[in-house]
């Protein structure tokens, strides 16, 4: 195998592992934004509605989704690693 040939597939690899990385992440942001629909806003602040309610919104659903996806990509980092114990 040439050395042209394995430089493209580290690099595909990579790309192909940053892709599902940032698929995985706006997913989580975006299942957080759902179930974030559902908290009473309104008890914490005072407009929830409005432009700085939505904001606040989407800055938790952010927050909360990047949390979820960190915790689900390494554990899948740790599950892959668990192969060279063996």
């Amino acid at each position: 195998m040439d050395i042209d040939q394995t430089w493209n597939d580290v690099t595909q690899t990579i790309g192909l592992s940053g892709l599902m990385q940032m698929l995985i992440t706006l997913a989580c942001i975006a299942l957080a934004w759902w179930s974030l629909q559902n908290v009473k806003l309104d008890l914490f602040i005072r407009h929830p509605k409005s432009a700085q309610g939505r904001m606040l919104q989407l800055l938790l659903a952010i927050i909360v989704g990047r949390a979820i996806s960190s915790f689900f990509l390494d554990y899948w980092g740790w599950s892959q690693s668990l192969m060279h114990l063996f």
